[in-house]
């Protein structure tokens, strides 16, 4: 593999997560793109420019991203979270009755009828208070993660909040929501509407909910342009267009800049399952390792360690119930997971910059014999991709699953080594990340961020593994009530208010720790 040199735009790589989160929400692909382009146009016409209309952009690429990890809360309400965010997508939140019929419908479809109604009833109590909730969380974390500034995190934690103040978690009225974030309020429904049922759709949507949803100024100057808007995006090349719509200045990335995005993209692909919470990191560390003891130069190692970051981005793509399944999979569950590597390298192929990566990563569950999930020949698995496949067996060997317990590191070495024996991994390649894997350095304990206690930091460990409150006194020998008090010491010192957000903070500080 030749190592790549050339810089990469921040918009390509957000476009690209914009791509991941369309698949984790039900919604073609480029549905995200589509709208960032409405509202930078809006924007234009609104006489927005420079910091004002770069924010617009970043934010409507990104204004669905906490939504993506709504799939752990809808996985509670039926077994494919992935469809029932789609079919979510044109029911008016502000509407109760309209709520009510979609839960009655949709919630707990095809379980036998007791199961049926606690899942109905669970979707009940929760509300759209928990799913706004959870976006807030995570659009704040992701925010921080990916470091793009204070005023699109800012505006990312408002795209659930409403003019009228009926929305959430912040319950912000009028213009005290920032105009990015009103800008993609009217840009999301738009769109959608507009590809669902055409401009009479899309009309009607902004009339509709004009002076409720959304500012009636930015709906009014819509109206007077959107059968243009409207029929220019049906006429543009998508990517080319979003990347020429990216307001001056074009802001690039350094090495060190894309390591640290793509590091951030590879927690929030791993969040959507408490069983793979820091499975990308480790693989790219291992993979990277491996490549140095290999021989490969710098550049190829640092391009394997990107590819390990972002190989599982396709994760999005598959319900988070399958991930979560403690019986074994159904064929239906296996064919869709066996499509994630794909879905990786499709949702980075439309990046000149990014798209060897994807091509990388989606060959990480090959074989050398061809009994991959894809049936690549080893004859067309570069010796990075043999690299990548390598660590991300040993390492999901390490990592517990919903049916099993963690290998300890020597039955997973054993498992490597059969495997090569038998042609599945290349032998040399095992040789090499054995050594690698074989005597890791002890990890110094960082002092712990935001005055968390060691109880806390306990808590937090087992929280976002998905412990119940009870399980966790179990655990540490102490009451259910105690814990109750801690994890809300937590919440009140990280600044979060669900365990989706506790979860984005340990990922961020590094506080995620296997289970014994």
């Amino acid at each position: 593999m030749v190592a790549r040199s050339q810089r990469v735009r921040l918009a390509e790589v957000i476009g690209s997560l914009s791509l991941a989160t369309d698949l984790a929400t039900g919604q073609p692909l480029e549905h995200a793109l589509r709208r960032s382009l409405l509202a930078v146009w809006l924007g234009n016409e609104l006489g927005l420019a420079g910091s004002d209309l770069s924010d617009v952009y970043y934010v409507s690429l990104l204004g669905t991203v906490g939504c993506a990890i709504e799939g752990i809360v809808f996985a509670r309400l039926g077994p494919d979270d992935i469809a029932l965010s789609a079919r979510v997508t044109t029911v008016d939140p502000g509407r109760p009755l309209e709520l009510a019929a979609f839960g009655l419908k949709n919630f707990g479809a095809g379980d036998p009828p007791l199961r049926r109604i606690r899942r109905v009833v669970s979707g009940a109590l929760a509300g759209t208070a928990e799913f706004r909730a959870v976006c807030r969380d995570v659009a704040l974390r992701v925010g921080d993660m990916l470091e793009i500034g204070p005023t699109i995190k800012q505006a990312l934690a408002q795209c659930h909040e409403r003019w009228d103040g009926g929305g959430g978690p912040q319950r912000l009225k009028g213009e005290e929501i920032h105009i990015a974030a009103r800008i993609f309020h009217v840009a999301h429904d738009v769109e959608t509407f507009n590809r669902i049922g055409g401009l009479d759709a899309a009309l009607g949507v902004a009339r509709g909910r004009a002076g409720r949803h959304y500012d009636s100024q930015i709906v009014e100057r819509f109206l007077g342009v959107a059968q243009p808007l409207l029929r220019q995006l049906e006429s543009e090349p998508i990517w080319d267009a979003i990347l020429s719509a990216e307001p001056a200045p074009v802001r690039w990335l350094s090495h060190e800049e894309l390591d640290d995005m793509a590091r951030a993209v590879a927690n929030f692909v791993d969040l959507r399952s408490p069983h793979t919470l820091g499975h990308s990191i480790e693989v790219a560390s291992l993979a990277e390792e491996t490549a140095r003891g290999l021989g490969l130069a710098d550049g190829e190692a640092a391009e394997i360690r990107r590819a390990g970051f972002l190989h599982d981005l396709g994760r999005t793509g598959v319900p988070v119930a399958v991930w979560n399944k403690e019986d074994p999979w159904t064929t239906e569950d296996r064919e869709r997971a066996n499509t994630h590597p794909s879905l990786t390298e499709l949702v980075l192929a439309r990046s000149s910059s990014l798209g060897h990566l994807g091509t990388l990563a989606g060959l990480h569950h090959e074989r050398l014999d061809g009994s991959g999930y894809r049936g690549v020949p080893a004859s067309f698995q570069p010796v990075a991709a043999r690299i990548l496949a390598a660590a991300d067996f040993y390492r999901t060997k390490v990592e517990q699953r919903p049916h099993r317990r963690a290998l300890s590191p020597k039955a997973a070495a054993e498992a490597l080594r059969r495997h090569a024996h038998d042609g599945h991994l290349d032998a040399e390649v095992v040789k090499a990340l054995l050594v690698a894997a074989g005597h890791p350095t002890p990890r110094r304990i960082p002092a712990a961020p935001a005055g968390l206690s060691q109880r806390e930091l306990d808590v937090l460990r087992l929280m976002v593994r998905g412990l119940s409150n009870r399980q966790m006194a179990e655990t540490l020998f102490i009451s259910p009530k105690t814990v109750g008090h801690h994890v809300q010491h937590i919440y009140d010192k990280i600044d979060v208010s669900t365990r989706v957000g506790a979860t984005l903070f340990a990922l961020e500080h590094g506080l995620v720790q296997e289970p014994s």
